[in-house]
């Protein structure tokens, strides 16, 4: 048991293998945060609430000035009784008061973990997990609040969710649902997001926090490339080795809220969930609402220890499926390649060059379906253009099987064209608000998948493609974000309900689809990396990481994405030189290598490649499958980061430990070039591990202490590779 209550101190301690997590009930009715960090065996009550009477902060009880919900360290905060700071939740009741008062009302505590209904969690079983259940009541409204912690002991990881009960005769309004907030007695942290923009996603982003508010959040509909719905808080000496590093990740697909807000008295609150705007929710008498779970997780060993909990905890309990831990295939997307031009000839010679490469899978982009020439029409038209395909989808599929190839097609199924068989016949399919204009985003609607008749549409679909097609992957994408957010299926005080039905109506679409079709593997794509997060990691194991394929980019989108997504769940690509998003040129080596530190693929036209160029795409995919194990299941260590300066470096570490990849890259040549040394990390101090390449061997303690030097060479973008096998 990973959950101990004393009874007599009414105290709450979760304990992990890494940490504690520790709560109290203050006078019988407050359910109060005490501590949260480095794993203590036991609280005795060390870190007390000191008490004390300060100005202008209100007090429930009037005999003791001392005490104030506005300077107390709370769980689950409200608003309008004296707490001024950010609150966790709010609800408007009938006579339109939005005053609510939650106080302790019990507990529960039990083995496993139960599944949020309608809603991607992580999964567990007893041997897995304990689950704490917090009740608070407001009973002047009939309010219940279930706080929910769920404790893998074993993995260093707790998640959090809340559960609201209108358990009154009337209706409530919620208007403000969060899933976690935590109140820090202290200020002296840095705060990481990652923010970025299409073809720019997960920038780092450190800064010291100070008086104030720092947050992030999506409006977008989706949870975006402007802002990951991940925040960590950063002692001032945590680096990626070492020091304190606390970080939360939602799992969710829609709309968010993230901030660390720092109060008169240099406390922090640290709060994760919904986006309040235009996100309400309407509760009929005994009606419940579940919010999405986050997932929190500490460390002391800096950010590297941060992304291992992360990564092997996403890959044990929230990825699922044949796929979850299974070797991903080599592949090859025909989009830079023929984008919207092509013929049946012209993709079964591609992909015969692909094979002759030794590529695994074919996948068939953009273009396939209803009269597609371009991104103006026939989104939401699932059947194949006879121009095109004049055989159709199963016959390509047997071709390119044929060959000795996987093969994959790509879909947009959230999507409407104006332009469609489907717009003119069902246009109130559309996400739209009665009597506005349509705003259009890339010449397409949205689908209203608040709607389950819609979202029943969609299913059918594409369900009829995938049955009737030898299908082994399929590229999910979603190219806009959401406006005119209404729908004429729902009443007007539901309104502000669309946003979120919206992705639930996305979740159950993707649970039926893959749940009937398992051996089918879903890459989940927004125009590249604008909707990698993990709710989607729950259905798709993996992403595409960005719409960018340039090797340098990628270097710092990949980097950043790593911080809590293994490089398994990351799909990256070599393409043409010059970069068709940024025009740099790049060596074919570092583009191979930067897209060999993830899911490995490629973009471009081979067969306009020159015998030479062949030649060493056929000795990249080699390479990558004898590294494939190494890279996709094992361990990964950042080592430089190319945020901080010129450099990138990396390696990943088998997971029986036999087996080290590490990569080099100088982003551009410098005059008067010091030598720089690659340290290893990983590894095993007393172990001997030999060069695979050059026969050397070196001791672990060797390479990870005074590191390999690296040959000085004049060459922008220039790139190096090492392998060691333990001796």
């Amino acid at each position: 048991m990973a959950i101990f209550y004393d009874e007599e101190q009414r105290i709450f301690h979760l304990q992990t293998q890494e940490s504690s997590y520790v709560m109290q009930v203050i006078r019988d009715k407050y359910l109060s945060h005490l501590y949260w960090g480095r794993r203590v065996e036991q609280y005795r009550g060390s870190r007390a609430i000191i008490w004390k009477d300060r100005g202008f902060a209100p007090n429930p009880d009037d005999t003791d000035r001392t005490f104030s919900l506005d300077t107390l360290p709370q769980e689950y905060p409200q608003t309008g009784n004296g707490d001024f700071r950010t609150c966790a939740y709010g609800v408007r009741q009938e006579s339109g008061s939005r005053i609510s008062s939650l106080l302790y009302d019990g507990y529960e505590i039990r083995p496993g973990k139960g599944k949020l209904q309608g809603l991607p969690a992580s999964f567990g079983g007893p041997e897995d997990v304990d689950t704490l259940v917090i009740y608070l009541r407001d009973a002047l409204i009939g309010l219940v609040v279930e706080l929910e912690y769920n404790v893998f002991d074993r993995r260093g990881i707790i998640t959090r969710s809340v559960r609201f009960v209108n358990e009154s005769q009337c209706p409530l309004t919620l208007t403000k649902m969060l899933s976690m907030s935590v109140d820090f007695r202290e200020q002296d942290f840095d705060v990481l997001t990652l923010y970025g923009a299409h073809n720019n996603e997960r920038n780092m982003d450190r800064r010291p926090l100070t008086s104030g508010i720092v947050q992030i959040e999506s409006l977008r509909g989706t949870s975006s490339p402007q802002q990951s719905p991940f925040l960590a808080l950063m002692r001032k000496n945590a680096d990626e080795d070492q020091g304190e590093v606390y970080g939360v990740q939602f799992v969710y697909s829609g709309n968010f809220l993230a901030s660390a807000q720092v109060d008169a008295f240099q406390n922090v609150r640290v709060q994760m969930g919904l986006h309040p705007w235009n996100g309400e929710w309407y509760l009929h008498p005994g009606e419940t609402f579940q919010t999405p779970e986050v997932v929190m997780a500490y460390t002391h060993e800096g950010l590297n220890g941060l992304s291992h909990l992360f990564h092997i905890f996403y890959r044990n309990h929230l990825m699922r499926g044949k796929h979850a831990n299974a070797l991903r295939p080599i592949l090859i997307n025909n989009w830079e390649a023929t984008f919207f031009q092509f013929t049946e000839e012209k993709l079964l010679e591609l992909a015969r060059k692909a094979a002759e490469t030794g590529i695994e899978l074919f996948v068939l982009d953009d273009g396939w379906f209803g009269h597609r020439d371009g991104d103006n029409s026939s989104l939401g038209d699932w059947f194949v253009d006879q121009r095109k395909l004049p055989h159709g989808l199963p016959w390509l599929a047997d071709q390119i099987h044929g060959m000795g190839m996987q093969f994959g097609l790509w879909f947009e199924p959230e999507m409407i064209s104006q332009d469609s068989q489907l717009y003119r016949e069902h246009p109130d399919y559309a996400l739209h608000a009665q009597g506005r204009p349509y705003t259009i985003g890339r010449g397409q609607l949205v689908l209203d998948l608040s709607r389950k008749d819609v979202c029943d549409h969609v299913i059918d679909s594409v369900r009829a493609i995938l049955a009737n097609t030898d299908i082994d992957y399929v590229k999910w994408d979603m190219n806009r974000h959401l406006t005119e957010v209404e729908s004429g299926a729902y009443a007007p005080y539901q309104q502000g309900e669309i946003a979120h039905r919206y992705v639930l109506g996305l979740y159950y679409i993707l649970e039926t689809l893959t749940s009937e079709f398992p051996d089918i593997l879903f890459e989940g794509c927004s125009s590249g990396g604008g909707r990698f997060d993990a709710g989607m990691l729950y259905y798709m194991p993996q992403s595409w990481c960005s719409d960018n394929t340039d090797a340098v980019c990628r270097m710092k989108i990949q980097y950043a994405t790593s911080l809590t997504f293994p490089p398994v769940t990351m799909g990256a690509h070599v393409s043409v030189v010059p970069n068709q998003q940024t025009g740099r040129v790049t060596p074919l080596e570092t583009r191979g290598y930067v897209a060999m530190s993830a899911n490995f693929g490629y973009e471009l036209d081979l067969n306009a490649l020159s015998q030479q160029e062949l030649d060493e795409v056929k000795a990249q995919i080699s390479l990558y499958k004898e590294i494939r194990d190494t890279v996709q299941n094992g361990t990964l260590y950042r080592i430089k980061n190319p945020f901080d300066g010129n450099l990138a470096q990396w390696n990943f570490v088998s997971q029986d430990k036999q087996h080290v990849v590490a990569f080099h890259f100088e982003i551009l040549s410098q005059p008067a070039a010091p030598v720089q040394l690659l340290k290893l990390k990983g590894l095993e101090v007393d172990a001997l591990y030999r060069d695979v390449d050059r026969g050397t061997v070196y001791g672990g303690d060797e390479l990870m202490y005074a590191g390999i030097s690296i040959p000085l060479k004049k060459q922008d973008f220039r790139s190096e590779c090492y392998r060691f096998e333990k001796v």
